[in-house]
Parts: C-alpha cells; structure tokens; sequence
C-alpha cells in the first residue's frame, strides 16, 4: 500500500507540473510540428507513376467524411486538380499537397459544387508559391465565363494581398486565373486538352443534361491510365474510353436512397426537397450502372465519387451498392482523402490513404 501511494503521490506531482508548465510544453511541441508540417511535400515522397486523391468524396449535400467534388491527380512532378468543390482547396493542405506548385485545374462542368472552391483555391496557389503567372483552368467552352467572374469577384482581394505582402508573396502578375477553354468533342471522340512530360489529358463528352456542357477527363502517364467520369448518366462512350484502363473515378447516385429522401419529404410536407430528390434522379449513374461500366469496360478498379446521398449511419454502404458489389468486386466508396497510386509502367493498383 505505501508503495502504491508513493507512485499516486508522484504521478501527481508530476502531473501538477506538467499542467503549471503546459504553455512551455505545448510552444515547444508547436514548435517541432511546425517546422515538420512548413516542410512536408506529399509530391516530393511519392514514387514516379500516376497518383490520384479525392480532395472531396461529396456532392452538393454536406456529409462528414466528403466534401465538395474535388480530384488531384499527380504525373510525376505535374500537379492539377479536377474540380473544385468545397473545402477540397483545404483538404490538400490537410494532406500535405503543395498548393503553390499545382500546375492547373480542370473543370467538368459548371454547376456551383464543381466550381465554388475554385477563387479559395487560386488563391492559395497564389499566396503559397510566390507564382508569377495565374492558375491556369481548362475546361469546355463558357469555362471563360466563369474565370473572368471570378478573377472580378477576388479583384479586390487582389490589391489588398499585393499591397500587405509585396512582390515576395502576391506578384500581381500571378493573382487569378486564366481561362483555356476546348470546344467539346464528338461522343465517339477524345480532345486532348494538355500534353507534356509524358502526362496526356483528353476530354470526353458526358451526359448531364439539361447542364451543357459537361465532359469527363482521361489522364495517361508512363503506361497507366485513369478516367474521371464528372457528372453523367450511364453512358456508352465513357465505356469505350475506359476500355482496359488501371482505375476508373465515377460518380455514383444511388436511386434507391433518394427515393427514400424523397418519400420523407413528401412525409412532412417538404414540396422543395421533394421535388429536388426526385429532379435529380435522372441525369447521375447509379452505383450498379458505374459497376456495370467497369465490369464491361474490364478497368482495374473502380472508385466511387460524387457520392449521392451522404453516407452518414452504419450499414449505410450496403443500401448504397444495393448489390454493385457483385457485378464488380474491385471498388471503393470514396470518403474524402481516399488515394490510389500507379507506379510507372506496372501493373499495380495500390491503395495508399483510406481517409483523412
């Protein structure tokens, strides 16, 4: 028993000093991890190949674990992102991605979910690396549109930034953005959209109707290929592009849940979640389409994105595949933070992050 107390009785004691010390010990913990998290480079650790990371899992709906529609893709030492929906800009930072260094971004389509973060993210690739030129942003035609509004909407922030910093971190040559924008292609064909060290990008036309334009992108790099469906129906021709590819990034709405939302809705008297629950029913691809897409497309993986409704109670996956798993067993249902690697010229599929 004396032994015992004595042990109470310095682990107490050190507990008071720890607690009467705690600024001390937390400043110099800060101190440590800040230095660690300034100079961490998720790029600069990853091996040569094709890299792909859901910045955001999520549609339009707030979910815990998927933001706003956001994909990074690395080739290399190339950077971009396909989409920007809320809070992906953040979630790169979470993950250690240099925002400074990306290289452009690639837009689908011009719903709000697919392009809010777009002024957030510009600006921190700004801020962050000191770049000289504005953030490039690809996409079909009317892509210059929503550049121009943005680039007036952050004008503003523009000359405070300039004004507070200088030169050394907001050159105004670098503010904002620069539209390229591509007619969109033919359904039985692909538009290069960029092409350089080995990475190429191509355009594909998908079906979101009545939202025009909409595509999908392609990336291949040193003998591996993934395909980034954007919003779409269940559609032929991202079928025949997909044919024999290492992952496929669809996006999956699963009607059965929806339609459930909708009967709620309807329940207590909701007329505008009611008639949003059931609109949206017929311009997405159900999980068991996606899985039938790449079943017959013979893809390596198929991943998951855009995931309609949110994923929010336990056994909630199983109601979301309602039976895609058996059509094509290699998937994943994204949650943000969700990453794939295709190391160069192999055959590899390798899951490296489940989640934030």
């Amino acid at each position: 028993m004396k032994k015992t107390a004595l042990v109470l009785g310095v682990i107490a004691t050190l507990a008071v000093i720890a607690y009467s010390q705690r600024a001390s010990i937390a400043g110099r913990i800060m101190d440590v991890g800040l230095e660690r998290m300034m100079g961490a480079n998720l790029i600069a650790d990853l091996d040569d190949g094709l890299h792909l990371t859901l910045c955001g899992a999520g549609g339009p709906m707030p979910a815990p674990k998927a933001s706003g529609p956001c994909v990074a893709v690395v080739a290399g030492e190339q950077f971009f992102v396909v989409d920007t929906g809320t809070d992906g800009p953040r979630n790169l930072g979470r993950m250690n991605y240099p925002i400074g260094d990306l290289d452009g971004v690639f837009i689908t389509h011009f719903h709000s979910d697919h392009i809010d973060g777009l002024g957030e993210l510009s600006t921190l690739r700004w801020a962050a690396g000191d770049n000289t030129s504005p953030l490039p942003v690809y996409g079909p035609t009317g892509v210059e549109k929503v550049v121009e509004a943005f680039n007036a909407a952050y004008s503003q922030d523009f000359v405070y930034r300039h004004e507070h910093h200088g030169d050394t971190v907001a050159p105004m040559s670098g503010a904002g953005m620069t539209a390229i924008a591509f007619d969109v292609p033919a359904k039985d064909e692909l538009t290069v959209v960029y092409e350089k060290d080995g990475l190429k990008v191509e355009m594909l036309v998908v079906d979101h109707f009545p939202i025009d334009p909409a595509v999908g992108y392609r990336f291949s790099y040193k003998g591996r290929t993934l395909l980034i469906s954007g919003d779409t129906t269940k559609q032929a021709n991202l079928q025949a592009f997909s044919e024999g590819i290492d992952l496929l990034v669809h996006e999956a709405l699963a009607p059965n849940l929806l339609l459930r939302m909708n009967a709620a809705a309807k329940k207590i008297g909701n007329p505008i979640m009611a008639k949003i629950t059931y609109d949206v029913l017929d311009y997405h691809t159900s999980p068991v389409e996606a899985a039938e897409i790449a079943r017959d497309a013979k893809v390596g993986h198929l991943l998951y994105y855009h995931i309609v409704p949110p994923m929010v109670i336990p056994g909630q996956d199983a109601l979301f595949l309602d039976g895609a798993e058996d059509i094509f067993p290699a998937y994943t249902i994204g949650q943000d933070g969700v990453s794939f690697s295709l190391p160069a010229n192999s055959s590899e599929i390798i899951k490296t992050r489940i989640g934030l």
